[in-house]
């Protein structure tokens, strides 16, 4: 499911700091919410893993104007810009930070341990050279909402056809979970960020949720191989618009920074 990923969390609050909205203290107490603790390694200038507190003031001191987000999947490398190296960390991540000004990007690794219901979640950071460049693939916010229009329309017609809206308690239960992140979606962003970003971003989470009860919640009215198929082939599409979305929303600021 297309929830809330840790580097929309990083940039968001980043580019916040970046434009002295934020302090860096509350910046980074955001970025880690839930998580036990966030830490940077490989910043430049330093030898061992920092805290999220010192990195953010690090990279703006290192140049950083802005923070963009990659959400790269196989096949579509959403959001980067090279070089193979590091798009290649941000793939089997599924997400990255590239930061503007400073040719590095961030890609997190997460750590869990405890028994189910008491996991204690940490995350790591690993700083990378990025190749500056326009990242792959991202539109604009405008684009991206009229996208997502069109994808929802695709993708609740798909979910109609197949009865994956009748299949049962875990649909039931993530529809749920879905309304409830949505009456929090004004806070998924940070301060700076245009209402119009926080209106793309909750749909795309909205279209997202719709994709992963198809995907993910029983086989609905599809039986056969074939028709499971067919739904994967219709849903792939909405999928892919709903996370060029995401990325749309969360750059957004660095985007109209660069066009003035």
């Amino acid at each position: 499911m297309l929830s809330e990923p840790r580097a929309g969390r990083l940039a968001a609050w980043g580019n916040a700091l970046i434009a002295h909205m934020v302090s860096p203290d509350d910046a980074a107490a955001a970025v880690v919410g839930e998580d036990a603790v966030h830490r940077v390694e490989g910043l430049p200038g330093e030898d061992a893993p920092v805290g999220l507190t010192l990195a953010l003031g690090r990279l703006r001191a290192l140049g950083a104007s802005g923070l963009r987000v990659a959400l790269p999947a196989p096949g579509h490398p959403l959001g980067l810009s090279g070089p193979p190296e590091f798009n290649a960390r941000a793939l089997e991540a599924e997400e990255a930070v590239i930061c503007e000004g400073a040719a590095l990007g961030l890609v997190p690794e997460v750590y869990e341990a405890g028994p189910e219901g008491d996991v204690h979640v940490e995350v790591v950071w690993h700083c990378l050279p990025v190749r500056e460049a326009p990242p792959a693939d991202v539109p604009s916010l405008g684009e991206a909402e009229r996208e997502l229009a069109e994808a929802l329309r695709d993708a609740t017609e798909v979910l109609t056809r197949l009865d994956v809206a009748g299949s049962g308690p875990v649909a039931e239960a993530a529809v749920a979970a879905y309304r409830a992140r949505a009456e929090r979606g004004r806070e998924v962003l940070a301060p700076g960020y245009p209402p119009r970003a926080v209106r793309v971003l909750e749909l795309a989470q909205r279209v997202g949720m719709l994709v992963s009860l198809a995907s993910e919640n029983g086989h609905g009215g599809a039986v056969s191989a074939s028709e499971m198929a067919a739904r994967g082939d219709a849903l792939r599409p909405v999928e892919r618009v709903a996370r060029r979305a995401q990325v749309a929303a969360y750059n957004s600021v660095v985007a109209e920074r660069g066009m003035r």
